[in-house]
């Protein structure tokens, strides 16, 4: 497979699982930094596709907050869970560090983090370089072992 195509298809599998839980990231990286001699584009572009599914994530808790907010209300105490999580994220102290290692460890879950950030106060740009450095060292600490190898 030449270097545009493994590039176009890893953006699009790196895409599709930032949106679909069944379509695993790690794995891909791990099969597709042990097959090809790109390992260090299948850790950039993947990473890139991820942040760029996260952003879409993002922008629709951002956009859909108003109602989002309004169905949690019906629910005393998921509502107060969810105000909590809410000052957390918008706090540029703790926001920001949340994003990173959720997106580089896993824990707690990058899926309900960009959620949850969508409603915050995080600018765009800052969630993005976050996820996206984030993701750039779980994949790299997946991929290059294997492909030293």
């Amino acid at each position: 497979m030449t270097g545009l195509v493994e590039a176009t298809v890893t953006l699009g599998y790196g895409f599709a699982s930032a949106l679909i839980p069944v379509v695993n990231a790690e794995a891909y990286a791990v099969v597709a930094g042990h097959r090809t001699g790109h390992a260090v584009l299948i850790v950039v572009v993947l990473a890139f596709g991820q942040t760029t599914g996260k952003l879409l994530l993002f922008e629709a808790a951002r956009r859909g907050t108003g109602r989002w907010n309004r169905m949690l209300a019906r629910r005393n105490r998921v509502s107060r869970w969810t105000e909590r999580v809410r000052r957390w994220l918008s706090g540029r102290r703790t926001g920001l560090p949340t994003v990173f290692v959720s997106a580089a460890v896993g824990l707690p879950p990058l899926a309900l983090v960009s959620l949850a950030a969508g409603t915050a106060d995080l600018r765009h740009w800052e969630f993005a370089a976050a996820c996206f450095a984030g993701r750039l060292i779980r994949f790299a600490g997946l991929v290059l072992p294997i492909a030293l190898v």
